[in-house]
């Protein structure tokens, strides 16, 4: 299972992201909300057979990028 796989579409960024866990997945979802314009997933998905948690999320390019969150 790759980590992550990015595709851009008319503008979007398209992110499929592998984790360990629903908590980690939906936590690096997060970071990129923070900071780009998203339409972020509910919910993770498991693959039978695989290990770990799958969630996919489109970042909207067009969108000016905001500063960092601060921590």
């Amino acid at each position: 299972m790759d980590p992550y796989n990015l595709s851009l579409v008319d503008g979007l960024l398209v992110v499929d992201v592998a984790a360990a866990d629903d908590a980690t997945a939906l936590a690096f979802q997060q970071l990129l909300a923070d900071r780009w314009a998203t339409s972020p997933a509910q919910h993770t998905t498991r693959d039978a057979g695989e290990p770990g948690v799958r969630l996919r999320c489109y970042l909207d390019l067009r969108q000016p990028i905001s500063p960092a969150a601060p921590w």
